[in-house]
């Protein structure tokens, strides 16, 4: 893949833009087999390939310039913003609503927030396209003072994208480097962004976290929905949940390969509270009786339980699950651990602290082409 952004130093956030993509993906393969060398891992499936541009669900764009000709992109180390519309990672159905947002801006009077002189009001928009080709389009804006104009004049942005679906204004008041504040406030209708990965449809609301590759998330989780299927588990914990992209893949009778079983009985759990009401609307939409989810501290939850489950299954932040639940799940009479991670130096770390528990196979999946990140799961046993 090729970007004009990246040729001129406009935006350099792809660290392997213009490298062939087989030579990335076989990087992060050997990156990965060289964490986890000391594990011995007796079976590295073949890596899962992304497509190499458009594959981004999710845009987490910086609003700059004026009312009159906004940016949308990032800002550059003076502040100034720097325009992305046509950044090639995102999906086509980003870039095609790019340009009409811009117009909308200046529709509607939404005053890009300037950095350095802490004024202005637009700071950030964040769109999510589902696989049909939805948008959730969030405006996240320093006070609620635009908020009336956006409801005004929200008909012409439906008209224009008759395919936004779930349109709000999250609320950031604080001068500092975060996406978002706690505060949405919803325009539209509809208050979440249905995503169907498989045969498993997921419902979005606006602060939830969600994979950024929605193909590449599909094959995570229906590889994970294969190797459980052999292990044929009573009970599992999805901690870290999120959404509920592993539960909701094992819990139903797909799980266990037919149709009239029950599944696992599994348990997920999570701490946003966003992402749990997401989940449990899911969870109710497939009538699935033997799950359920709860906002709670994964590791506090594992540590006050009265019994251990047959699997657990965790898919942590870059940071990994640490010291305590990786030592809990070592001393744990749990037999199999799935470990889903962003970050393979994290996973060696954690697992080094797991000495039990060892790993059966494991395999890369490529979240993130053109940039050194990617996923890697393992499934380990109790030895």
């Amino acid at each position: 893949m090729d970007c004009a952004y990246f040729d001129a130093g406009r935006c350099t956030s792809c660290a392997l833009m213009g490298r062939p993509y087989p030579e990335q993906l076989a990087g992060k393969q050997r990156h990965a087999e060289e964490l986890l060398a000391r594990f011995e891992v007796p079976e590295w499936l073949a890596p899962v390939a992304s497509r190499e541009d458009g594959y981004r669900n999710k845009a987490k764009m910086v609003v700059g310039g004026t009312v009159d000709a906004p940016t949308i992109g990032i800002l550059d180390a003076d502040g100034h913003g720097v325009d992305l519309e046509a950044c090639g990672i995102c999906s086509p159905g980003h870039r095609a609503a790019f340009p009409v947002l811009a117009r909308f801006i200046t529709l509607a009077g939404l005053t890009p927030y300037d950095v350095r002189r802490r004024t202005g009001e637009l700071k950030h928009l964040i769109v999510t396209e589902s696989p049909d080709g939805e948008l959730m389009i969030r405006f996240v804006l320093r006070s609620t003072e635009p908020v009336p104009r956006l409801r005004k004049h929200l008909p012409a942005l439906l008209a224009e994208l008759p395919h936004a679906r779930v349109v709000t204004a999250n609320v950031l008041p604080e001068h500092k480097a975060v996406l978002e504040g706690e505060q949405e406030i919803v325009l539209t209708e509809a208050q979440t962004l249905a995503m169907r990965l498989n045969d498993v449809t997921m419902h979005l609301r606006p602060q939830s976290f969600f994979q950024t590759n929605t193909e590449i998330a599909a094959a995570l989780y229906a590889d994970a929905r294969d190797w459980i299927r052999d292990l044929a588990p009573d009970t599992a914990w999805d901690l870290y949940s999120g959404v509920g992209g592993f539960a909701l893949h094992i819990a139903g009778g797909a799980a266990a390969g037919d149709g009239a079983s029950l599944g696992p009985e599994v348990t997920g759990i999570e701490t946003s509270v966003e992402a749990v009401a997401s989940a449990e609307l899911s969870r109710t939409d497939a009538a699935l009786s033997r799950l359920r989810f709860a906002s709670g501290d994964a590791t506090a939850f594992a540590v006050g339980a009265e019994a251990s489950p047959d699997l657990v299954i965790v898919n942590p932040p870059r940071r990994g699950i640490g010291a305590e639940l990786s030592g809990w799940l070592e001393a744990s009479a749990v037999s199999h651990v799935l470990y889903s991670s962003c970050n393979a130096a994290s996973l060696a770390k954690d697992l080094a602290a797991m000495p039990s528990l060892r790993p059966v196979k494991a395999r890369v999946f490529d979240m993130f082409p053109q940039t050194t990140h990617f996923e890697v799961m393992v499934l380990l046993e109790r030895r």
